[in-house]
């Protein structure tokens, strides 16, 4: 087959839209569609200090690596959750990543913080959800704390489409106001930007290996009997069937997402936590709550 653009031999096929490009035509096109989409939602400018999360995988490897070529001024954050060796070799792949794109990149360790890995928290909550609240909070402290503007999280076509099919068969309306491309800042809430936000896995991959970007491939030992890889193989199937489900799902969702109108501030009375002082439904948040923390914890780079 033959590139659309050059009619030189082609070495991809993007299923949606059915294009056979070759290797330079298929990078100007992904690029082009992460330009349009931080565009398109005005998720952030050159003028941001932005923070993205970086976990060693493809996706937050491909979001720095874009973004500080089109020249935002950026910084890593890897958080070690204390999973043994997989812990290990994520963190040598972020670092590996951040240096490639000459971006500075910090660390916070869970096992350093609290004597103990996610796998070790005693608690009702599953391990992925305990993951889950941690993530969220100690990207947004840590941002808040060292006064970046923006954090950017590498969740991509797939993740989005999965979550918002998980959220509306069990009808979290909560949730599915929050979903979408950027999550407003607010108080000491960060706003929070998606840039792969209309690519998938399959074009964030085949990117990553085109550009020669180094990645961890394993998933989370302790992801086992997470329901969302269930919803993106229902997904996958579908998209087999008819090429698109993915991204027209996800474009229906968004012009229809007032149905489901949620604002991050006055969803319910925030107070503050009285351990932390960050943004709290009750007296203590869910974050202090599960480590049994009696003092902040302190991320503040010096």
């Amino acid at each position: 087959m033959r590139c659309k653009f050059c009619g030189r031999d082609a070495d991809i096929y993007i299923p949606y839209p059915r294009m056979h490009l070759c290797k330079e035509h298929f990078i100007v096109y992904f690029e082009r569609k992460i330009e349009r989409t931080i565009n398109r939602y005005k998720m952030f400018s050159k003028e941001d200090k932005i923070l993205i999360a970086i976990g060693g995988g493809k996706d937050s490897a491909v979001a720095s690596y874009i973004l500080k070529r089109f020249g935002y001024t950026i910084e890593g954050l890897f958080l070690d959750l204390g999973i043994g060796g997989f812990s290990e070799k994520s963190r040598r792949y972020a670092e590996k990543q951040c240096k490639d794109v000459d971006i500075p990149i910090h660390r916070v360790e869970i096992r350093k913080l609290f004597n103990r890995g996610i796998n070790e928290v005693k608690s009702s909550r599953p391990t992925c959800a305990i993951c889950g609240a941690t993530k969220r909070y100690i990207f947004n402290k840590f941002a808040y704390d060292n006064d970046f503007n923006v954090l950017v999280t590498g969740h991509n076509l797939d993740d989005e489409s999965s979550f918002v099919l998980s959220n509306l068969i069990n009808w979290n309306i909560e949730y599915l106001g929050r979903q979408g491309p950027i999550l407003p800042g607010t108080g000491k809430f960060i706003r929070k930007v998606k840039p792969l936000y209309e690519v998938t896995e399959v074009e964030i991959k085949e990117y990553a290996d085109v550009i020669g970007i180094e990645y961890i491939s394993e998933r989370c030992p302790l992801s086992k009997g997470e329901k969302i890889p269930r919803y993106k193989h229902v997904l996958n199937e579908l998209e087999k069937m008819s090429s698109g489900v993915k991204i027209n799902f996800i474009k229906g969702f968004l012009r229809n997402r007032h149905l489901f109108k949620f604002d991050l501030g006055k969803s319910s009375i925030l107070k503050e936590c009285k351990v932390c002082g960050m943004p709290s439904q009750g007296e203590v948040c869910v974050f202090c709550r599960i480590w049994g923390l009696d003092k902040p914890v302190e991320l503040k780079v010096s």
